[in-house]
């Protein structure tokens, strides 16, 4: 019997429980436009930004060039902090890293090739080498690849205030040179031609770059020694030979040509795939006599400055 009342009882309130559902389902639907609405704003917004994203990725990931542009804020961080070590606290280290991010960007846009080495070690010789402040303008660069780098240093150097002239020291003979290492192609296929130097320094859209001299050679051949030890230079690029002969060989002959108080970078310093290039330094430093005073390391680079 109580069976059957239930049986009953149920028949008599379906009724009432289907108004109910249809009520709530009607409610539930009302408030749910609204957030289908955000859901469907949302969707449009995050297709909006993978776009974005994709399309700023062209400019800076590493297609074309092999190291991507993408700097982490903690890298950035970590860049500024060491140019101040470096620089005895310079308080425009953050504004001169970021404008040679921005530097570093527009080149290798622009230019033919790439800039050789991570954006901290790029972007860290960009930014502190004017706060150092040279005595002079005139720069020597023992190896360039693609005239790149020196392009971007002529324009930071023009924003310090000094009026730069420029050497290139290069073999330039099609790709790049390295003993120990197979030459293999580029990854941004352009070739190691004075050609295309000269095309990336135009870049630099001064004086400096049109009339940059540019001797085609090894930095260890006496006749091209010869050919630039013609003045004191304010501010030497060591990045040549990688080998602890080859660094050491410069090294002795950077010794006679810097300018009293100029700045000598040696890039790749503290770089564990070229250990060669801190074990070559740190024995020229250590044997004595050396004008070179050590200045610190800015990623992987040494920084110095003659007496």
């Amino acid at each position: 019997m109580s069976s059957l009342h239930e049986r009953l009882t149920k028949r008599a309130l379906r009724p009432v429980f289907s108004l109910v559902e249809q009520r709530l389902l009607r409610g539930a639907q009302r408030m749910d436009q609204p957030l289908r609405a955000d859901i469907d704003a949302l969707r449009r917004q995050v297709e909006e930004m993978r776009n974005a994203q994709y399309a700023l990725g062209l400019l800076v990931d590493g297609t074309g060039r092999g190291t991507p542009r993408t700097p982490t804020p903690a890298a950035i961080d970590t860049l500024v902090r060491e140019i101040r070590g470096v620089s005895g606290g310079d308080e425009h280290a953050r504004r001169s890293v970021v404008v040679a991010y921005r530097t570093v960007v527009a080149m290798e846009a622009l230019g033919v090739g790439r800039l050789a080495g991570s954006t901290s070690n790029v972007c860290g010789k960009l930014a502190t080498i004017p706060l150092l402040s040279p005595p002079n303008g005139s720069i020597l660069e023992i190896g360039t690849l693609y005239g790149l780098f020196a392009s971007a240093l002529l324009r930071m150097v023009h924003r310090a205030g000094l009026e730069p002239d420029l050497t290139i020291v290069d073999p330039l003979a099609g790709s790049q040179l390295q003993p120990g290492t197979r030459s293999g192609a580029d990854p941004t296929g352009a070739p190691v031609r004075e050609d295309v130097v000269r095309a990336n320094l135009a870049l630099c859209g001064s004086r400096a770059g049109l009339s940059a001299r540019v001797e085609q050679g090894f930095s260890s051949d006496p006749a091209v020694r010869d050919a630039v030890s013609d003045r004191e230079y304010g501010v030497i690029v060591v990045d040549g030979d990688h080998s602890e002969e080859g660094v050491r060989a410069d090294l002795e002959w950077v010794e006679k040509i810097v300018a009293p108080g100029g700045i000598v970078v040696i890039d790749d310093y503290g770089d564990r795939k070229w250990p060669g290039v801190q074990d070559a330094l740190d024995a020229h430093l250590a044997r004595g006599g050396s004008r070179l005073r050590m200045l610190g390391r800015v990623s992987t680079s040494g920084f110095l400055r003659a007496e």
